[in-house]
């Protein structure tokens, strides 16, 4: 049984791939003259040629489709001559080299910078010196870096009228900023004139921009920085400090002022206050005593003895009103009295209770020749108030 195999094997031959692919293009190259030999007039050259032209026609035609995206403008040339400005969207020119476009960006923020590069920010060795040092009013020289930034508002005039747009601007706004720093001190570059030398080179700038009809617009300028040369620049920040000592030193000393004044001020108005009280509540008790004195000139007039004996009275009240000791009248000679509680206040003896003091009577009596006699006596109630 194998062996019928083996000899079935050997008698079926690999096919051959070159006879077949030439018996396929045979096919193919008959069946391709057959069709020419049909249609022979289809194929003569005035016929190819309009086609081939044709189809050149339309692939330039087509070849002016643009389309301008958003933020751009798109200037149309014709033979070198400005035609028009197209905003985003799909467009057509005619194709070239009868018409050509230039898309430019109008809303990208563009920048220039004087007194460094691009590497400034990195390394202080790309600074540039020719840029940055200028002279100011006073002759002193200092360093400044500026940043300009910029757009483009109209593209055939940022095209056309100015060649070489960024070098311009650069040159210009060196040349303005020289310019201002010129014009002003170093103490007024370096302190509280920063913003007015920005906004004085902004608008010279666009001024002259304007001017140049270069279609740019200044959006910001900044001073990046402001100060003097590296060779002075130890002196310069102990002339900063010690400026800095003198404002504070001031803003210290009016704050004392205002502090102190106001104080000053309403201690001398409550003196005058006191001063004004002072003076009516005298000149209001003058007039009071005078009143009084005239109505007791009224009274005295009508019953003199009266009066007298009144005023003799209310002037031993006010002189006796004050002492320690009362004066009793009775028959007998006149006993001086140790008030109550001027007794109460001083130290109770030994063997008393507080609250009940030893109370001791001075009984004074005169004699014939005027001398007055003491004796001690128990304290008894006076008729007096």
């Amino acid at each position: 049984m194998s062996s019928e195999n083996h000899n079935a094997d050997k008698q079926t031959p690999p096919p051959d791939w070159k006879m077949e692919f030439e018996k396929q293009w045979k096919a193919i190259s008959d069946k391709t003259l057959g069709f020419y030999h049909e249609h022979e007039q289809l194929f003569s050259l005035s016929k190819i040629a309009g086609v081939l032209g044709g189809s050149l026609v339309l692939g330039w035609l087509i070849s002016g489709i643009y389309i301008i995206d958003q933020g751009n403008r798109g200037v149309v040339t014709r033979f070198g001559a400005y035609t028009e400005t197209t905003l985003p969207g799909p467009h057509w020119h005619i194709p070239m080299p009868i018409e050509t476009v230039s898309v430019v960006n109008v809303e990208q923020q563009r920048f220039i910078e004087v007194g460094y590069s691009d590497a400034a920010r990195v390394s202080k060795a790309s600074v540039i010196p020719q840029e940055s040092l200028m002279l100011t009013s006073d002759e002193n020289i200092i360093a400044v870096r500026l940043a300009v930034q910029y757009q483009i508002n109209s593209a055939s005039d940022y095209l056309f009228n100015v060649k070489s747009n960024e070098h311009t601007l650069k040159q210009l706004t060196e040349s303005v900023l020289r310019g201002v720093i010129g014009r002003n001190n170093m103490d007024f570059v370096l302190t509280e004139g920063r913003s007015q030398i920005v906004a004085e080179i902004k608008t010279e700038i666009q001024e002259a921009m304007d001017a140049y009809k270069a279609g740019i617009v200044i959006a910001s300028v900044n001073l990046q920085d402001a100060q003097p040369p590296e060779e002075v620049q130890g002196a310069f920040e102990d002339a900063i400090r010690a400026r800095e000592d003198k404002q504070r030193l001031i803003n210290e000393a009016e704050a004392y002022s205002n502090e102190i004044i106001p104080k000053a001020r309403g201690a001398a108005a409550r003196i005058l206050q006191e001063a004004e009280a002072y003076a009516a509540g005298k000149v209001a008790k003058a007039k009071g005593e005078t009143e009084r004195f005239d109505q007791l000139l009224v009274e005295y007039e009508k019953s003199p003895a009266i009066t007298r004996k009144r005023l003799y009275l209310e002037a031993k009240e006010k002189l006796y009103g004050s002492t320690n000791k009362i004066v009793v009248d009775t028959d007998q000679p006149p006993a001086l009295y140790m008030p109550l509680q001027q007794m109460t206040a001083q130290q109770a003896p030994a063997g008393s209770t507080v609250g009940e003091p030893e109370l001791k009577v001075e009984r004074q009596s005169t004699d014939k020749n005027g001398a007055r006699n003491t004796s001690g006596n128990e304290l008894r109630p006076s008729r007096s108030k």
